[in-house]
């Protein structure tokens, strides 16, 4: 059944009822009382494993946590990923982008730490939606590189204008975030003649792990290979690395990994085991030692025993012409366990289920394919971007049971 639903997701912040001091007063009464000998007093005591923030995680799977990245986390991890793009900045003239917000750990690391440190200037976008917040950005500086997720650069690629006037001094692009389409990153490459590369990582590894290799090679659907002095592993349930290309949750250690959860010992050994950073991705590596995520491990929707990777049919659905975003659940099923439910943003509104379907049995296996196509008006998400399944997921459950109470 396809239908044509409209949902307002709810983006106003709860007033704050903490006793608090505002950033510009904590400043302000900095200013005024402290010394600079005071100052120098305090920074004698501040170590490489001193924390030096509270990084809260996106909340995407629970409650948000607070990740405590130390001085040697967020500097090492700089280094590490300069060291990864080094041949390609020029110091002191780099202009980049910035359209995700600088309190999220992959903008703080990549943009502000990283370009700071290399004299480069970033351009800050105080709201990309929608995307012709950029145009000007794009018209009045020479931009040579842009850092974003997914659903950024496959909106700017459908506007009329950067189709017609793309940049063309840019560098490359880094995505990540979320799951990089192999579509949109061939039709940035297109219309921009450079690279767009995908990174992995977490707000809890600083954040990067893995990166596709500038200058090297980068293959389209991976994540890349380990930042230098990082390991990385796929294993089983039990712990157990796997064999070459199979499928396993993604573990990780290094210098870069967060010291703990803040005041939280219980979700800290549950995440910390043995120096490795259980990521909850589920993931593969192939011959070459690259890396490939499959899914989020508790996105995975179970069909009749099957896994199935909402990604993988979220890329399918992806390169339908008139889609503009898409969004993948699995939701209770008494005859499978769950089945498949595709929510899609659409630029046409004239896609039927139908045409989903026969798409996706072009290259998905029968299980996989979608027994609901549901056309939305938006779709839930983080702020940068992320489209949030689980919010999702939680919505289409509650109004489910809100219909079987009142068949009752």
């Amino acid at each position: 059944v396809i239908r044509m639903v409209q949902k307002v997701w709810n983006r106003s912040l709860p007033k704050i009822t903490t006793k608090h001091t505002k950033l510009s007063q904590a400043l302000s009464m900095g200013h005024s009382h402290a010394k600079r000998s005071q100052v120098l007093e305090y920074a004698k005591d501040i170590k490489a494993d001193s924390v030096a923030a509270l990084q809260y995680t996106g909340g995407t799977t629970g409650v948000s946590k607070g990740a405590m990245l130390s001085h040697k986390n967020l500097v090492t991890n700089t280094l590490q990923m300069m060291q990864m793009v080094e041949k390609f900045i020029r110091l002191g003239k780099e202009t980049i982008i910035t359209a995700l917000p600088l309190y999220h750990i992959f903008a703080f690391t990549v943009n502000l730490l990283g370009f700071y440190h290399v004299g480069g200037r970033n351009i800050v976008i105080p709201n990309p939606r929608p995307p012709s917040n950029l145009k000007r950005a794009f018209e009045n500086y020479k931009i040579t590189w842009v850092s974003g997720v997914n659903t950024l650069y496959s909106a700017l690629l459908k506007e009329r204008w950067f189709q017609d006037a793309p940049p063309t001094g840019l560098s490359a692009s880094v995505a990540g975030g979320m799951a990089l389409y192999q579509s949109v990153a061939i039709e940035w490459e297109k219309v921009t003649k450079s690279p767009l590369v995908e990174g992995f990582g977490l707000t809890e590894s600083s954040p990067v792990l893995t990166f596709n290799p500038l200058g090297g090679t980068a293959k389209p659907g991976s994540i890349g290979i380990p930042m230098p002095s990082t390991d990385i592993q796929i294993v089983d349930e039990n712990g157990k690395e796997v064999n070459v290309g199979e499928s396993g949750e993604l573990i990780a250690k290094g210098p870069q990994i967060m010291l703990g959860y803040w005041n939280n010992a219980k979700e800290s050994a549950a995440t910390i085991k043995d120096g490795w950073l259980y990521t909850g991705d589920i993931a593969q590596m192939d011959q070459d030692g690259y890396f490939q995520i499959v899914d989020r491990k508790k996105d995975v929707i179970l069909v009749s025993g099957f896994n199935v990777y909402p990604n993988e049919i979220e890329e399918q659905i992806a390169k339908i012409p008139g889609v503009k975003e898409v969004g993948v659940i699995g939701l209770p099923d008494e005859n499978t366990g769950e089945r498949v439910c595709a929510y899609i943003v659409s630029t046409s509104g004239t896609i039927t289920q139908a045409q989903v379907i026969a798409h996706c049995e072009k290259s998905l296996a029968r299980y996989k394919l979608p027994k609901s196509v549901v056309i939305v008006n938006e779709l839930p998400k983080s702020p940068i971007g992320k489209i949030l399944r689980r919010e999702l997921r939680k919505v289409e459950l509650n109004a489910s049971s809100s219909q079987n109470q009142k068949g009752a």
